[in-house]
């Protein structure tokens, strides 16, 4: 299964709540701070939900 590291790119600030607990789930706090997930339909879905607040790459 590939791997995939996510970036926090943009703030969470006055963002829904549905948004801001994505966030916390997926583990990312801060902004530049970046996570690594097996890619998989849950987290392609979180993704999805907050992908014009992170940037998403694949890792080989």
């Amino acid at each position: 299964m590939t791997r995939i590291k996510i970036t926090q790119k943009r703030s969470v600030i006055n963002r829904p709540p549905n948004q801001k607990a994505t966030m916390v789930a997926l583990g990312l706090r801060k902004i530049n701070h970046s996570v690594e997930h097996d890619n998989n339909a849950q987290i392609a879905g979180m993704v999805r939900t907050v992908n014009h607040l992170v940037s998403v790459e694949e890792i080989k």
